[in-house]
């Protein structure tokens, strides 16, 4: 039996653990981080994924998450729109959910590696050698789930990687009135912040800003205090919240450039194949989605039923037609937000044209998987 090794314990990675090892495919996942621990992320599941999750026995009951099913739209004034969301959603926090999924894995068997970096994937003669401070693997097939940006994108020598990003993102926890079915985008200069609840009346606020604004204002307390409270609904949000972190989590160099997702015969998963931007909010569903297609072919190949080069197209082909137009809708729809004018606009047609709206708006969700 060929055997898999998993890079990074995200939901990709996790999720993707679980499925090989139910289906009886040894599999070692290695992450560099223990659990619980906190991830910059939006923490909005759409219900798209609710019923693998639920195949799975994955969904997290036991947590009550909040039902999300309202989108508040603001411009960076404040002015705001308010509309249903058809699919919605549920909102779960990654320190939770990870650290859930991760009690999964090992329970269903998956070997984990915690605390332990990756230092070098490399390929030869049909085999993986895979590199740690710890000691060298092999394997024979590998699943690249590290994650928006790690060192080992620059050791695999990655497009994407090379090139400045102009974005930073920020996140919180709170305790806050935020309605538990509504999750909003507020736009401010430059930059737009997704508001939503978690487990535990707790509230995530996560935001993403041009370097610009940090370089002008000079630390993210006078950003927030210059630029994210000219917004009004923002200005109200950090006057009357309990904010819960001693200090903010906070990512630097956030690309949504197009990844490939195969590289160096590494398959690869969730935001190391692919990020979608922010406010379109389905991150972590195209995770979870894109550990099913990715699994379900390694299942395949460690029992030889395609070669290599079939497991390789196939997963291209597949994560191209089910994701890389969400992409592109999220890059181009991106470009109305963080700008007065435009932020406006995007109002205006949630406001005046809700067909459009609507629209615009399915085409960030996906279908049920």
């Amino acid at each position: 039996m060929r055997n898999a090794i998993i890079v990074g314990g995200g939901l990709a990675g996790l999720v993707s653990g679980i499925q090989l090892s139910m289906a009886g495919i040894p599999c070692l996942l290695i992450e560099k981080k223990s659990y619980p621990h906190h991830r910059v992320c939006g923490e909005y599941i759409s219900n798209e994924a609710v019923p693998f999750l639920k195949r799975l026995g994955l969904y997290p009951d036991e947590f009550s998450p909040p039902q999300i099913n309202r989108f508040q739209l603001s411009s960076v004034t404040g002015r705001h729109a308010t509309i249903p969301l058809d699919m919605g959603g549920f909102g779960i926090s990654r320190f939770t959910f990870d650290h859930y999924l991760y009690q999964k894995a090992k329970a269903c068997g998956v070997n984990c590696m915690l605390n332990t970096e990756v230092t070098d994937v490399r390929f030869q003669g049909e085999k993986f050698t895979i590199s740690t401070q710890v000691k060298n693997f092999e394997a024979d097939v590998v699943i690249g789930a590290f994650g928006k940006r790690s060192k080992l994108d620059l050791t695999m020598g990655r497009r994407f990687i090379t090139k400045r990003s102009p974005y930073a993102a920020i996140k919180y926890h709170i305790r806050t009135d935020h309605p538990a079915n509504l999750i909003a985008l507020h736009n401010f200069r430059d930059g737009y912040c997704g508001i939503s609840n978690v487990e535990d009346g707790k509230t995530n606020l996560c935001y993403l800003t041009h370097r610009n604004n940090l370089r002008k204002t000079g630390s993210i307390a006078s950003l927030e205090k210059e630029i994210l409270q000219k917004n009004n609904l923002l200005k109200y949000v950090f006057s009357n919240s309990e904010f819960l972190f001693e200090k903010p989590e906070v990512i630097n160099e956030i690309s949504f450039a197009t990844k490939d997702p195969v590289e160096g015969h590494v398959l690869m998963a969730g935001d190391a194949a692919g990020m979608i931007t922010p406010l379109c909010g389905n991150g972590m569903a195209m995770a979870l989605h894109s550990s099913k297609v990715v699994s379900a072919l390694v299942i395949q190949y460690c029992r030889a039923e395609i070669t290599r080069t079939q497991l390789e197209k196939m997963y291209s082909d597949q994560w191209n037609v089910k994701f890389a137009n969400r992409l592109r809708t999220g890059r181009r729809i991106q470009k109305l937000f963080g700008n007065a004018l435009l932020s406006n606009a995007a109002v205006n047609l949630a406001l005046y044209s809700r067909p459009v709206a609507d629209l615009i708006v399915r085409q960030t969700h996906g279908e049920e998987f």
